[in-house]
């Protein structure tokens, strides 16, 4: 069962779900109208968050049974949370659209071999997984949670099974990576401060040297920490700021050269790189949609359509 403790709680609204006896999809509005600080658990479901609108900002973490009371990691995109793990859960507020969903541990055990042991560097890594695989099953479930057509359950059924795999693999993958020590949580906290600002992506160097270690270390470390490479963390990082940028009225030129890039079609190749869409198709789709730019959800659906 899903708890949300009522500290400061977003309204959460059920747009859609899709069942089957392995796991829920849902698509799910949350309106917060002040910085919410509630508290997360499951306890017979891995919950899978993908934010498909840019996430509030601030989104951050504490796993309360592991963690001093003032660690909290960046939320990032997707998060997962284990089940029977307890999650506060804090960011500044606003407003989400995210495909919600809530999978069977059986089916991890069964994907992954076994169970799968959540260590204090699995749990940091959960909270922001860049994982091409997992992001393309959670796309597609979204789109069938939203416009079910034939066959919709038992596609399901088999991003249950596909998505119980990735997850095992990707767990792996972070119990494989070398052992040579992650990054302080101040230095991914400066990390994280200079991707707040909205202009050039920093160069590797530039961050190595705010957090006061050679770039290899900073590389090493960062993916040991994270789960990714650097690059990939700042380029997402882009992409978001783009997000949110493309959800006002500013022209897809001025917006290339805020945030960097040489030119408008550098910026263009970048951003469908990462969404399946051009910047102007997902401005289109945003406004055809006949909503609030925060609910453009079609816009979002393009690139699972190849």
């Amino acid at each position: 069962m899903d708890t949300i403790e009522p500290q400061r709680a977003p309204m959460m609204i059920v747009d859609a779900e899709l069942r089957v006896p392995v796991a829920t999809a849902q698509l799910v509005r949350f309106l917060m109208s002040e910085p919410p600080d509630g508290i997360l658990r499951e306890e017979n479901a891995y919950r899978i968050d993908l934010c498909l609108t840019p996430r509030p900002q601030n989104a951050r973490a504490c796993y309360r049974d592991h963690w001093g009371p003032h660690r909290f990691e960046r939320i990032g995109h997707i998060f997962l949370l284990p089940p029977g793990e307890t999650m506060q859960a804090r960011s500044d507020g606003g407003t989400q659209l995210s495909i919600l969903y809530k999978l069977n541990p059986k089916a991890i055990s069964e994907g992954f071999g076994g169970e799968l042991k959540w260590t204090d560097h699995r749990l940091c890594a959960g909270l922001d997984i860049h994982d091409t695989a997992i992001r393309s099953l959670l796309l597609r479930l979204a789109e069938e949670t939203r416009y079910p057509g034939f066959a919709s359950e038992a596609q399901a059924e088999l991003i249950a099974s596909r998505m119980a795999i990735e997850l095992g693999r990707y767990c792996t993958t972070l119990s494989e990576q070398p052992s040579g020590g992650r990054l302080a949580p101040w230095r991914l906290k400066v990390i994280d401060q200079r991707l707040r600002d909205v202009h050039a992506a920093p160069t590797l160097t530039e961050l190595a040297a705010l957090c006061y270690l050679s770039v290899r270390q900073l590389t090493r470390s960062f993916r040991e920490s994270r789960g990714c490479s650097i690059g990939d963390y700042v380029a997402n990082s882009q992409i978001d700021h783009a997000m949110r940028l493309l959800h006002g009225d500013h022209s897809v030129k001025s917006i290339a050269y805020s945030l960097g890039f040489a030119s408008p079609s550098s910026f263009c190749f970048a951003f469908r790189r990462a969404t399946g869409q051009t910047p102007r198709q997902f401005q289109r789709r945003l406004l055809r949609a006949g909503r609030p730019p925060q609910w453009g959800l079609p816009g979002m659906m393009a690139q699972i359509r190849s």
